[in-house]
């Protein structure tokens, strides 16, 4: 069987759609020889790498409103907290460590400090996470030996990388696919601008990279926020569906 590996992407609520294709892999028997994952994409890639079903880790996410407004609280200095998501991690991989993992996981972050991207793939688990999905001026950066770390997706937010040298073929799956904006079908609120604004910046170098993926999922996620935890079901479903249509070419790929 050929070493397969995945890339997620970061996504907030939209990352549920990676789900859809984590659930068509366990549905054919397939087990990832590596998932690369940043923020969203990162926290699903180290659930699933602990053994949790795609089903249940969705269920986790609705239940401690993991991407949504209502899970979040103000700290002082005008950040939110990011106690869902630590909540979740230490509950659901209580050993906090890669190496336990049963599926060999990267994630990565922004080194703040010198404009680098770091990837993480052994130690303390945790904090990397965190790390990941600390969106800028919404999440306080972690501090991180002598730097500061915020999101991966701010440099890198298709981190395929890590898999090219290990990997005999690689899936992607990219859930902030930019459609046209119609502003009749989208409310022009703050957080819609920012969210829309980060996508176009980092887009190009999303599909440069998403070039060596033998495989790229996009399934449409145009009318779902980062923060859109109300739609979660119809999310994960949108991104069954959608890895469902490639389960042929999936299957090949394992060969």
């Amino acid at each position: 069987m050929k070493k397969v590996g995945v890339v997620l992407s970061g996504g907030g609520a939209r990352s549920f759609a990676h789900l859809g294709l984590l659930k068509v892999f366990d549905d054919e028997g397939i087990k990832p020889f590596a998932i690369s994952g940043v923020s969203g994409g990162a926290l699903v890639g180290a659930l699933y790498a602990a053994e949790i079903s795609p089903l249940d880790i969705l269920e986790l996410g609705k239940a401690n409103s993991l991407f949504g407004f209502s899970g979040l609280s103000l700290k002082r200095g005008g950040f939110f907290s990011m106690e869902s998501m630590r909540k979740i991690i230490s509950e659901n991989i209580p050993h906090n460590s890669f190496e336990k993992l049963k599926i060999r996981l990267f994630v990565n972050a922004t080194d703040f400090n010198h404009n680098k991207v770091i990837f993480f793939s052994e130690g303390k688990l945790m904090d990397c996470l965190i790390a990941s999905a600390s969106v800028p001026v919404l999440f306080n950066p972690v501090e991180y030996d002598h730097s500061l770390l915020v999101d991966g997706g701010v440099l890198n937010n298709f981190p395929v990388e890590p898999l090219l040298d290990i990997c005999d073929h690689i899936i992607g799956s990219h859930v902030n696919k930019l459609e046209d904006f119609k502003e009749e079908n989208n409310k022009l609120t703050k957080i819609a601008i920012l969210e829309r604004s980060f996508h176009m910046a980092v887009a190009s170098n999303v599909y440069l990279r998403a070039r060596q993926c033998d495989l790229l999922l996009e399934p449409g996620m145009d009318d779902f926020g980062l923060f859109d935890m109300k739609n979660a079901d119809m999310i994960f479903e949108i991104g069954y569906k959608h890895a469902l249509k490639q389960k042929d070419k999936i299957a090949e790929l394992v060969k």
